[in-house]
């Protein structure tokens, strides 16, 4: 912080990429442009894309209301093959084939049993933490404990497209969902609901509470700008907490 260029008070909004943890994304921007205090308004998977909201200064006394809203999503589910992860990164569990499976058949499993209020167990590959412990430390030795599952609200879950086949089919989706919604749970219920068995195979976050994805800089054209022209990227917290994007 400086006189010149002192700390803004915030919400950067961030188009991350793939294959990187957003805690990664965070601790650079902090590094290289001198922010004294940074977090996020919610994490993205690595291997997802998309809106990921940087709270910067007093950005991060709102993160409550950020980490709150209801986010969209876009992404790709293939059906067939269920992962240990319940995206395309994990361990194969079990294969069927998708023969006869047409989107029909998918949009009204959606529809009876994936949309409005819903309970959600969370995924064993994930951050939270049961006794202290995140279960993704017990998923990785192997283990498995029981979960508690969560409130959460899909407002809107459709399907794009969709490619028959045989052996995997898939479908291109949008899902409007409340905080805390796994949506490679979503994919996995939906494949088993089906008997076929399903992981996500593509996501990316196009919107978050007011904020949407055009509003974001990809995270490596951020590392090639100046500190002033990253800090003219800030959507003002009173912005953001009206709406007056």
């Amino acid at each position: 912080m400086s006189d010149v260029f002192p700390d803004p008070d915030g919400i950067l909004p961030v188009d991350k990429p793939a294959g990187m943890p957003s805690h990664v994304i965070v601790t650079t921007l902090r590094r290289k442009f001198g922010f004294a205090k940074v977090g996020h308004g919610g994490t993205l998977d690595p291997d997802a894309t998309g809106l990921l909201l940087i709270l910067l200064g007093k950005g991060t006394k709102i993160s409550d209301r950020v980490m709150g809203g209801d986010k969209t999503y876009r992404g790709t589910i293939r059906f067939g093959v269920a992962t240990a992860t319940q995206d395309r990164l994990g361990d194969v569990l079990e294969e069927r084939p998708t023969a006869g499976l047409d989107q029909a058949a998918v949009e009204n499993a959606i529809a009876r049993d994936f949309l409005g209020d819903l309970f959600q167990k969370p995924p064993m590959y994930s951050a939270v933490k049961i006794a202290g412990q995140p279960l993704y430390r017990l998923a990785v030795r192997g283990e498995e404990c029981e979960r508690e599952e969560r409130f959460i609200h899909v407002y809107a879950f459709r399907l794009t497209a969709f490619r028959p086949a045989d052996e995997k089919a898939e479908a291109d989706f949008e899902v409007r969902c409340s905080k805390g919604t796994y949506v490679r749970t979503l994919a996995h219920d939906l494949g088993q609901a089906l008997g076929c068995g399903a992981h996500l195979c593509a996501l990316r976050r196009v919107a978050a509470g007011p904020v949407a994805i055009d509003r974001a800089t990809p995270f490596a054209d951020l590392l090639e700008m100046s500190r002033p022209e990253v800090v003219a990227r800030v959507i003002p917290c009173a912005a953001y907490l009206s709406g007056a994007l």
